[in-house]
């Protein structure tokens, strides 16, 4: 039973090809684009969204090392993780972000670019946020490897998180699919359930994809 409910998230291959994982770029399609005279509904959304996420992430950027177009950043990566984790709700979909092969290419390459910039432009600052101000002489050293620590560990945070969500999220639908039948007299309860679990996960592909993109900025921030 165990092996049916995780092998929904194995991608099939065909001619030793994993197709599936064509559906991160095939999504693009889906992105609105400016064809239309007069702007569509899903392009005056999306520019509220794109809008609203500018002004949030530039309040947490450093001001002093923001440059014009630092934003960019995390709200591409808030809209990619979206449309990925919106699509993965579909039946018969292949759910990319519910594998450590795509969350971790987005934190880690992203969380390392992050740390060379700022050990190569602001090396002083860096090497102070090893020590906290006011720590005693002999729990430097430990102090040291700790924050040394904690820095390696938060990009495997990212995706572990994003990863798990949507697991754990899969999981519970396919197993309130396996209850569902017509002939049972409790059909209508647990059809109710299911829409109302599948609302639910809508708003967790939200709200994973705006935690990723503004923990990556946060942290960021942290370090500046």
């Amino acid at each position: 039973m165990m092996m049916s409910l995780f092998s929904m998230f194995d991608p099939s291959a065909t001619f030793n090809l994993p197709l599936n994982w064509i559906i991160m770029l095939t999504l693009l399609m889906l992105l609105p684009m400016k064809y239309w005279t007069i702007p569509s509904r899903i392009n005056t959304c999306t520019k509220k969204i794109t809008m609203t996420l500018h002004m949030e992430f530039n309040s947490l950027f450093n001001q002093t090392i923001l440059k014009k177009g630092s934003t960019l950043i995390p709200i591409t990566l808030f809209m990619w993780i979206l449309i990925n984790n919106i699509s993965s709700n579909f039946p018969y979909n292949f759910c990319c972000s519910a594998h450590l092969s795509f969350s971790m290419s987005l934190s880690i390459p992203l969380w390392l670019s992050i740390i060379i910039f700022f050990w190569m432009n602001l090396t002083k600052t860096m090497l102070s946020h090893l020590v906290p101000s006011g720590t005693p002489n002999m729990l430097m050293p430990m102090m040291v490897i700790i924050e040394i620590t904690s820095n390696i560990i938060r990009p495997m945070a990212l995706a572990v998180r994003l990863t798990a969500n949507l697991i754990a999220g899969h999981l519970l639908m396919a197993l309130l699919g396996n209850t569902f039948n017509l002939t049972s007299l409790h059909w209508p309860i647990i059809l109710l359930i299911q829409t109302t679990f599948l609302l639910f996960e809508l708003m967790v592909a939200i709200i994973q994809s705006y935690v990723f993109s503004v923990l990556m900025t946060l942290y960021s921030s942290e370090i500046s």
